[in-house]
């Protein structure tokens, strides 16, 4: 049953900014949370949201205006908690909090945060507003009598930690689920999507270290400029060959190369060659006198984007599963190292650099010596619970078919990867350039390879575009590249075979990075 929120002293932030006021003590504004209050009230601020007893004191001196009052404190696990106690919600209440606000995640409530809301409207007779990262968060605080919920923890739990950007459907979800007032907060550092925020149904938005932290928005400039004069180095580790090569933040590519990928040498190998690439790649900017600022490596298996670790790794790179490449080579080379698996990669690189800008949900699949995908779904790159989504190669399309270097048959990969393509024109062609050449010129034997592997690969795209619903599937890799008819066929397939084909408008696209995709997307992790 939804409930009509009616107390008084809160409804003047409805339809409104809530600027958060913080700041910690090593911040130069730290003590001078009144005047930022007052700075907001003239910018048109409906209320504040304020830490500590003493701020909210000072703030209460300084504006009329509705607080929101919480008390951040290291918890027993050593991290923050926002809250914790009784005790810390009625000194809040004291100092002049219009309404206190407390963490009541999952974290939240093992440590009693519905015994302590309970507590606090019926002795301090305030509003409690309930900090949740989820739904089903957000739905238990409701039930436990939580007058307003803020999406504030979603992306610092265990559960969101995969949420790294705001997001307005999000705020959409909890207003249609919930019977009280949703106010948007974390991450909302635009006036659109402040906008979006509202326009989602939100009671009120929530802004705060985008105004209140100068020394942040300084850094956005500040990096904004310097790494304008620097480069990154991206590296694409595949099964074959490594490319790579400086790029500038803008997309620029000022210098690449490739090498010849030891595959078979196991994991010392490997890394020696990843090693000398590196150093190769620092030598030529120093060359230029632009320092490299960081270091980007796309590979082939599934990996953690948080350490830089292969998590796993087919046996197309026998040995790499578990290699710690971030770790290594930042060792080597005194850098910042980002290490992302080659497709996810690819699906970064478009987005920022490619065809993909204006898309929030697409599908990027590489097709070489093995067969890769990253997707975007509703504007964030998936990696899945244990980093091994988007395992496009790896789906079986033909049960207790072609053996697969996962140790499947029947997969996707083993029947849409180069070798594949060779065999489908029967050893008439060295390597799958000249078939796809070949095929282009009208040559029987290509055009019919080219048309059964293209079969194949609609039989697994089908199945992505069924689950996922795309806008759009983007293409990369050596068999995409300058293959055109490819696309034609795909298509052709994929009308057959994907109910609603017309309406879906689906767009099928080579990716706009071309030859250079991997490196492109490696620069981009940085």
């Amino acid at each position: 049953m939804r409930r009509v929120y009616q107390d008084e002293r809160m409804m003047p932030i409805q339809g409104g900014l809530i600027v958060s006021c913080q700041a910690d003590p090593a911040d130069a504004f730290y003590g001078l949370m009144d005047r930022f209050a007052r700075a907001a009230l003239a910018g048109g601020a409906k209320g504040i949201r304020a830490n500590g007893p003493d701020d909210i004191r000072a703030i209460r001196n300084a504006v009329e205006l509705p607080i929101i009052g919480i008390q951040k404190s290291i918890h027993d696990d050593g991290n923050i908690l926002i809250t914790p106690s009784f005790e810390s919600a009625q000194a809040l209440a004291y100092a002049g909090a219009t309404a206190i606000a407390l963490d009541c995640t999952r974290r939240g409530q093992e440590s009693g945060a519905f015994e302590r809301l309970r507590r606090i409207k019926t002795e301090l007779k305030l509003p409690v507003m309930a900090d949740i990262a989820t739904i089903e968060e957000a739905t238990a605080a409701f039930e436990a009598g939580a007058d307003f919920v803020l999406s504030t923890m979603r992306g610092y739990t265990a559960d969101t930690y995969q949420v790294s950007h705001f997001d307005p459907r999000f705020i959409e979800q909890l207003v249609h689920a919930l019977g009280v007032p949703v106010i948007a907060e974390g991450r909302v550092d635009t006036p659109d999507l402040a906008r979006q925020a509202m326009e989602a149904g939100a009671f009120a938005v929530v802004v705060g270290s985008t105004i209140t932290r100068p020394h942040l928005v300084t850094r956005l400039f500040a990096d904004a400029v310097k790494t304008s004069q620097e480069f990154v180095l991206g590296i694409d580790l595949g099964g074959t060959n490594t490319k790579y090569g400086l790029v500038t933040t803008s997309g620029e590519m000022i210098w690449h190369d490739t090498a010849t990928t030891p595959a078979q040498s196991g994991r010392a190998g490997l890394l020696h060659h990843l090693e000398r690439i590196a150093q190769a790649g620092v030598a030529r900017a120093a060359e230029a006198k632009q320092p490299v600022a960081s270091i980007g490596i796309a590979t082939a298996g599934w990996v953690d984007p948080g350490t830089g670790r292969v998590v796993y790794a087919t046996e197309n790179l026998p040995g790499w599963t578990g290699t710690r490449i971030a770790e290594t080579i930042s060792a080597t080379t005194s850098l910042p190292v980002f290490v992302e698996n080659d497709a996810n990669a690819m699906a970064i690189g478009e987005k920022r650099f490619g065809v993909a800008r204006h898309f929030d949900n697409f599908v990027c699949i590489t097709l070489g010596t093995g067969v890769g995908g990253g997707c975007y779904v509703g504007g964030r790159l998936n990696h899945g619970g244990h980093f091994f989504a988007n395992a496009f190669g790896h789906m079986v399309i033909q049960p207790g078919g072609r053996a697969c270097s996962c140790g499947q048959s029947g997969c996707l990969e083993a029947y849409t990867n180069a070798a594949a393509l060779l065999d489908y024109a029967n050893g008439s062609y060295a390597n799958t350039q000249l078939l796809i050449k070949a095929a282009e010129e009208g040559e029987p034997v290509a055009t019919g390879a080219l048309a059964e592997y293209s079969s194949h690969l609609a039989a697994g795209c089908g199945l992505l575009v069924q689950l996922l619903d795309p806008e759009a599937l983007i293409f990369a890799g050596g068999l995409a590249q300058n293959n055109p008819m490819l696309l034609t066929l795909l298509e052709n397939e994929l009308a057959g075979r994907v109910p609603v084909w017309r309406e879906r408008k689906l767009k099928l696209l080579m990716s706009g990075l071309g030859y250079h995709a991997g490196v492109f997307g490696a620069a981009a992790l940085s």
